[in-house]
């Protein structure tokens, strides 16, 4: 199955009558891969499309043509575009500022900054014999800092070591 340029073209104009559009955005395999940098890129924007194809995608004169920009969620294959396309909404959506309650957080989120996020803990800070790492509880406010800094590179070099090569 092929999406038919018409229908895409007829849609797409229609929708451009009633508003400007930043980028209309084809979900494919073979598009730029979305990391955090983009998703943050794309939250500044005003107004996006997002096209999903199916099974075999869509006329190749509507990448040409109508697309303005094309992004893959990873290195595999979906049946369709749609699964994708929610992906990236969640992933640009939660850093418009006032989506999230606390808006701070999503800045200290995974790959902000090249790293993994440090671990988390809740109360109690002794459960069963398994502590909280005792820095945690010191109230030092820059000490703590530094731990999450220092457990996010190590998780980083441990398991995704690619990401610091950026």
């Amino acid at each position: 199955m092929v999406l038919m340029i018409e229908p895409i073209d007829r849609c797409v104009s229609k929708l451009k009558e009633e508003r400007n559009y930043d980028d209309i955005i084809y979900l494919s395999p073979d598009g730029e891969l979305l990391e955090q940098g983009l998703a943050n890129q794309l939250s500044l924007k005003n107004n996006l499309i997002m096209l999903c194809g199916h099974y075999k995608g869509v006329d190749e004169r509507v990448r040409q043509h109508i697309i303005t920009r094309e992004i893959s969620i990873g290195n595999y294959v979906l049946s369709g575009g749609e699964l994708a396309a929610a992906v990236l909404s969640d992933a640009i959506i939660r850093v418009i500022p006032g989506v999230i309650s606390d808006e701070t957080s999503a800045l200290s989120d995974s790959f902000q900054d090249n790293l993994i996020a440090p671990p988390v803990y809740t109360r109690p800070a002794n459960y069963k014999g398994l502590k909280i790492p005792e820095v945690l509880s010191s109230g030092h406010a820059a000490k703590i800092e530094a731990w999450r800094h220092d457990e996010s590179l190590n998780r980083t070099k441990k398991r995704r070591p690619g990401l610091l090569d950026d």
